[in-house]
């Protein structure tokens, strides 16, 4: 008969240490189970190498990479403020288990898998909530005392776990539910080779592997955990409809009859519009001016086509100016305030990066809005006017 015990802990308690050596101690497992995968269990047991300049600037999703910094910054200083490392406790069970020769086994999902599927599946208003909220703990995080010890009390994590899924419904079913079936998924694996299974998770999950323990029917296949998030590519057709929108708008106004000057207006808004957001938001970001003129300048451009980004190419510039190196990860982890992170040239270059394209993606929708108002013309005159002759047109060539 199997016997299966869960210790749930807080990252970043000494209380939750003590708790894994002792639980080891005296339950005495046939192998131990921890919630890591290989690379996270890699970068606690030996020393890495950080990615190079050039691969984070290649990854290009600059967004996803800020949120992952900012949460790994923000468990850092939870950890800075208790004096214990993040992971201690992870750390603790391998040292443990191996001085009992106990076999461990990696038990979660790899964090690749975890973060793709988590931002794929978060609406675009979710991402920005999520920044935001990121944005906003990075400024504040210092000033309040955090009681460790409430991390790993089962009603206080419930009660954040389900703040966070009316936070972030998709997001939460990403990173919390799914990994509570693929842990559960591992441990039953587990207890069908050995007898004395002890798995360490972190607090939040405890409840929901525990159902899946008690009830395995219920767990979804380990398949449908696993692969990536395959929704349709909304960035490349919202990309593309713009594209097309704006290509019908010229149209429209070029055919509509009301002038060369109102059409190159028209132009020269798209240019203005994209490239000043574009380029104010490198400026809210700390960028350097040539990084500001570099978004300012490719922006209208890059807002036509979906395969680009204006933020890419104000960071090329802004890592050409900044020079950062590859070291500075650690430095981004262990920044105690927000004006110290932006004083990091890696954090700016990536920062940069992210603010650019939010700042043309703003321009774009700004300049879809409002650009009759700016005309001074009657959008469904020139419109009706428009469309109507393009036909006469095309009508005209067949």
């Amino acid at each position: 008969m199997t016997e299966i015990r869960i210790v749930g802990t807080a990252h970043v308690s000494q209380k939750s240490v003590e708790e894994v050596r002792a639980a080891i101690e005296e339950f005495q497992p046939d192998v131990v189970g921890v919630e890591l995968d290989r690379g996270r269990f890699i970068s606690l047991t030996e020393e890495t190498a950080d990615p190079t300049i050039d691969e984070i600037l290649r990854g290009g999703n600059f967004g996803r990479l800020l949120t992952q910094w900012v949460l790994a910054y923000i468990q850092q200083r939870i950890g800075a403020e208790t004096g214990v490392k993040p992971g201690s406790e992870m750390l603790a069970a391998i040292e443990e288990a191996e001085a009992h020769q106990t076999p461990i086994a990696l038990i979660d999902r790899d964090i690749r898998i975890t973060l793709s599927r988590f931002w794929g599946k978060m609406r675009l208003w979710e991402k920005i909530k999520l920044v935001g909220a990121l944005l906003y703990s990075l400024v504040g995080i210092g000033g309040q005392e955090i009681d460790v010890d409430s991390l790993i009390d089962q009603d206080v994590v419930s009660a954040a776990m389900e703040e966070f899924r009316k936070f972030s419904p998709r997001g939460a079913q990403a990173l919390i539910d799914e990994r509570d079936a693929y842990l559960a998924h591992q441990i039953l694996m587990l207890g069908g080779r050995y007898e004395r299974v002890l798995a360490v998770i972190g607090a939040g999950h405890v409840r929901g592997v525990q159902h899946y323990l008690d009830a395995p029917e219920t767990l979804p296949p380990l398949q449908s955990l696993t692969t990536d998030v395959k929704g349709l590519p909304w960035a490349k057709i919202v990309g593309a409809g713009v594209t097309l929108l704006f290509a019908l708008l010229i149209a429209a106004i070029a055919f509509s009859g009301v002038g060369l000057e109102v059409l190159l207006a028209a132009l020269v808004y798209w240019v203005l519009i994209n490239g000043i957001l574009s380029a104010a938001f490198t400026l809210l970001a700390g960028g350097h001016l040539l990084s500001a003129a570099t978004a300012f300048g490719v922006s209208w451009m890059t807002s036509l086509t979906p395969a680009l980004a204006a933020g890419w190419f104000a960071a090329f510039v802004e890592a050409k100016i900044r020079k950062p190196t590859t070291g500075e990860v650690q430095q981004i982890l262990n920044a105690e305030t927000f004006s110290e992170l932006r004083r990091i040239p890696l954090f700016r270059v990536v920062l940069v990066a992210a603010l650019a394209n939010v700042g043309s993606t703003i321009g774009t929708f700004a300049y879809l809005i409002f650009i009759f108002p700016f005309l001074g013309i009657d959008p469904s005159v020139v419109i009706g006017a428009g469309f109507s002759n393009m036909l006469q047109a095309l009508q005209g060539l067949f």
